[in-house]
């Protein structure tokens, strides 16, 4: 355990290490591997400058890990008076916070201000760097002749190698067969001049290449330390706490955020590119989160990616496979996105509330589509049965009748009529039992019938919404995600922008035939209270019609009495 002071800070309802001074990250070597949020991370893919994320991987492998950030840190620290100055992120430095002389000299040297050294300084430096380049040999032919041969040397070379088989009688040349239009001798001549004059070429351009890079090497310690002290707090933002993703306050976004998604009049802001989409079919389910997998393409740039995109608030009915979108990039160039897949997650307890009855309506409408297209199969071949029977009857052979089963049909009538029997005296046993109840008890009936149907989704909904983690999907982008990354529902709003219109007067409101809206709820609400009130009614004479009458049964239970007392006396 490190003897320095650390300071701890809630971010995203987790504990984590804060980085908020120069001597932080002084002492991020002594921090305990435990407690940093991410291990390891890849280079592309990320929002931070290619330069800076190549000049932290140390070893080249395309991946950033936690000593090739420490290393980086102790780097900086060295060549800087004040660390400090890296929680900034800015490309500039004061000349007298380099620390290392020969980048302090350099730095004087280029930096066009009096006491400042700017990134674009260094830059210009560099642009303007000269050498003595060794002269490129000219081509022994033209360059459209150089193309001609490269694109007929194999099949020349194959035609010289039968012409000599056939010499020797082994093999013959068809006639159809194109013949080259010079001998194989002036051909390897031509080959042997035009490889001396490649490698030739080849020698000239990596020396100058050398030469220029030689040149320039005395200032790319200068580019390097103000691309890193530009770049590198970002990064430890996004290394050890994952703050910049749960700063809304910071007007920078995290380094794997791609973009933003409009669909479904919704803004996604945690959108993520996608580097390897089997990773992502076994592990992004483990999130908790509804994702939407989207093709992004751009014809005006030509380049083409993959996103996911976290959807955190408003309903799903409009979202399926197929839907197009927009894309933004963190530039603002714009891409057709279509969604190419949907991991389906509870967004929130409103909408888990409604998925009972959304499946139960899907399920109906699957069975009746279902039921139709059986149907309307049946009706076709049933159809093309009695063509058939027609043609064969007017040709050779009818087919058969089927006699009438009588029988048959009796038994099905009996058991439908058997079924709606049992359903009409269920039906109505319900009714009896709400008949009996008071006003009040009909509305805890109807309340406790809709938790039992929608509040095992509100439950599983309730605990998925507070187990929401974003590291599964990061893990499948080939990061080591060492904590949970927790989206709460507080702050999944913030992560999905939902259209909000303000009110706006319809101006052909009274050309409008029809009721108004608070009519139209009292027509609804009085309809409800008729259709109930006839149903009470309906119940209440099948009750009363069917009860026997007070008189009556004192009568039965004095006749009872009479006939026990002379069966007993004559027992007697």
């Amino acid at each position: 355990m490190s003897k320095y002071n650390w300071t701890f800070a809630s971010i995203g309802n987790v504990t984590r290490v804060r980085i908020h001074s120069g001597e932080d990250i002084r002492h991020l070597g002594e921090l305990d591997k435990k407690m940093w949020t991410v291990l390891s991370c890849p280079v592309n893919g990320l929002e931070i400058s290619a330069d800076s994320l190549k000049l932290m991987d140390l070893d080249n492998d395309g991946k950033l890990r936690l000593k090739e950030v420490v290393a980086t840190a102790d780097w900086l620290c060295n060549t800087l008076v004040k660390p400090d100055t890296l929680l900034k992120q800015q490309d500039e430095i004061a000349l007298d916070n380099i620390a290392d002389k020969d980048i302090k000299a350099v730095a004087k040297k280029v930096a066009t201000a009096k006491d400042i050294v700017k990134l674009a300084d260094v830059e210009a430096a560099l642009a303007a760097v000269t050498i003595e380049e060794q002269p490129i040999p000219a081509a022994p032919l033209e360059a459209d002749v150089i193309a001609a041969y490269k694109a007929k040397t194999e099949e020349y070379a194959a035609y010289y190698e039968l012409e000599k088989l056939q010499k020797l009688g082994l093999a013959s040349i068809p006639e159809e067969t194109p013949k080259p239009g010079m001998t194989e001798k002036k051909f390897l001549e031509m080959g042997k001049q035009i490889a001396d004059w490649e490698a030739a070429k080849s020698a000239a351009e990596t020396a100058n290449a050398d030469a220029l890079a030689a040149a320039q090497s005395v200032y790319m310690p200068l580019r390097k330390l103000l691309l890193l002290h530009r770049d590198f707090y970002r990064l430890l933002r996004n290394f050890v706490a994952l703050e910049d993703f749960y700063d809304n306050n910071s007007k920078t976004i995290a380094s794997f955020q791609a973009g933003t998604l409009v669909i479904d009049q919704r803004i996604c802001h945690l959108c993520i590119r996608v580097s390897d989409m089997p990773k992502h079919d076994s592990q992004a389910p483990l999130s908790g989160i509804y994702l939407l997998y989207c093709n992004c393409e751009s014809k005006k740039l030509g380049k083409s990616m993959q996103i996911v995109a976290a959807m955190t608030q408003g309903e799903i009915s409009n979202l399926s496979i197929g839907k197009n979108a927009v894309f933004y990039d963190n530039e603002g160039n714009d891409y057709d996105a279509t969604v190419t897949k949907i991991i389906d997650n509870p967004i929130s307890i409103r909408q888990a509330f409604w998925t009972p009855y959304r499946k139960f309506a899907k399920w109906v409408e699957d069975k009746i589509n279902k039921s139709a297209a059986e149907k309307d199969a049946k009706a076709f071949d049933d159809m093309t049965a009695k063509a058939d029977a027609a043609i064969s009857k007017d040709g050779q052979t009818a087919a058969p009748k089927t006699a009438f089963d009588i029988a048959k049909f009796a038994g099905i009538f009996a058991a439908i009529g058997m079924a709606l029997g049992m359903i009409g005296t269920a039906l109505a046993s319900v009714a009896g039992g709400l008949v009996k109840l008071t006003w009040w008890q009909l509305i805890v009936v109807f309340i406790s019938i809709l938790l039992v149907i929608s509040g095992p989704s509100m439950i599983m909904a309730w605990l998925k919404l507070r187990r929401r983690n974003l590291a599964p999907v990061l893990n499948a982008n080939g990061w080591a995600v060492n904590a949970d990354a927790l989206i709460s529902v507080t702050f999944g709003r913030t992560l999905t922008e939902q259209v909000r219109f303000p009110l706006v007067k319809d101006p052909l409101a009274n050309a409008k035939k029809g009721m108004k809206p608070w009519q139209a709820m009292l027509t609804t609400l009085a309809s409800i209270a008729v259709v109930c009130l006839l149903a009470w009614g309906v119940v209440y004479e099948y009750n009363k019609r069917n009860a026997i009458p007070e008189q009556q049964t004192q009568t039965v239970v004095n006749d009872t009495i009479a006939n026990e007392t002379n069966n007993q006396e004559i027992n007697e």
